[in-house]
């Protein structure tokens, strides 16, 4: 039976954050990482608390790809191989992942659509950070993964609403937030900025996904990483890996864009780099298949 109202915005957060397998480990991972004296045993002492994560961690260490030689059998050692940041890349990347396992049939994703789209989002995000040096690669990374985190709530809350928000947004050609906004309410990035905040994000993630929809509105503080987000999306968005409609109906904020100094030359050249990393870490589960860990 089809709910008449849709769930307050509240409801929907109350909802996601009682799923077991959510990314509320990650911020824990990037405070660690951004103290330069962080060892492998503070890092291994905050995956240990996640068994699937620590599992997944060792496998990917000894993986053929990312490890070879002597096999280890320990997260400490885990780590050290890999070191900190490719084990908070991947561990960030499997915690999201595997919080997609239970969504995205109400946005006609298919498997693992959401973590590729995440992932080409993240590495994008990561390499122009690297390029224009204005924000932490790091913290872009991260920002790129999570961007879109609220869509998963909602996908879980409001899968029946979904069939009269696709049709707004054809009917209207608006954006598909505003076709959330009209049907539910709230939209997604809404959703993204108070799950980010009750599972303890940096603040600046949060106001990302605040001014996601108006960039120019955002603090001055926050406008550097929310560029490159957003260049970052329109980036994974034209790679393809994982989008979908929801992705292709979102506007472009090209005079913002612009002002940031990401310029079409810019993103064409970044995309180039993109696409051979996203296929290294998910090979051909990069255009199909579940993503698992």
């Amino acid at each position: 039976m089809t709910r008449l109202h849709p769930p307050t915005l509240k409801e929907v957060c109350t909802q996601a954050l009682s799923l077991p397998c959510s990314p509320a480990l990650l911020p824990r991972l990037i405070a660690a990482l951004q103290r330069e004296e962080a060892t492998a045993s503070e890092i291994e002492a905050i995956i240990r608390l996640d068994s699937a994560l620590a599992a997944a961690t060792l496998r990917l260490a000894n993986s053929a790809a990312l490890g070879g030689g002597r096999e280890v059998d320990s997260l400490e050692g885990a780590i050290l191989r890999l070191g900190q940041r490719e084990i908070f890349r991947l561990a960030a990347l499997a915690l999201v992942n595997r919080w997609e396992s239970s969504h995205g049939a109400a946005l006609r994703w298919e498997p693992g659509d959401f973590c590729r789209h995440a992932l080409c989002t993240a590495l994008a995000a990561e390499a122009l950070a690297e390029q224009t040096g204005r924000v932490d690669p790091q913290q872009a990374y991260a920002a790129g993964l999570v961007t879109d985190i609220g869509k998963l709530a909602l996908a879980h809350a409001c899968a029946s609403f979904y069939p009269g928000i696709r049709a707004f947004c054809e009917q209207t050609r608006c954006t598909w937030e505003q076709a959330e906004k009209s049907v539910l309410g709230y939209h997604h990035a809404e959703v993204g900025a108070a799950l980010l905040r009750a599972w303890h994000f940096p603040e600046v993630f949060a106001l990302c996904a605040d001014h996601r929809v108006h960039p120019a509105t955002a603090p001055a503080a926050a406008q550097p990483l929310l560029a490159h987000v957003h260049a970052a999306t329109y980036i994974a968005t034209a790679m393809g890996p994982g989008a979908n409609d929801d992705s292709f109906c979102t506007a472009v904020p090209g005079a913002f864009l612009r002002d940031a100094g990401f310029t079409l030359e810019l993103l064409e050249l970044t995309m180039a780099q993109v696409l051979p990393l996203a296929h290294a870490r998910l090979g051909d589960r990069l255009t199909h298949g579940a993503v698992a860990f």
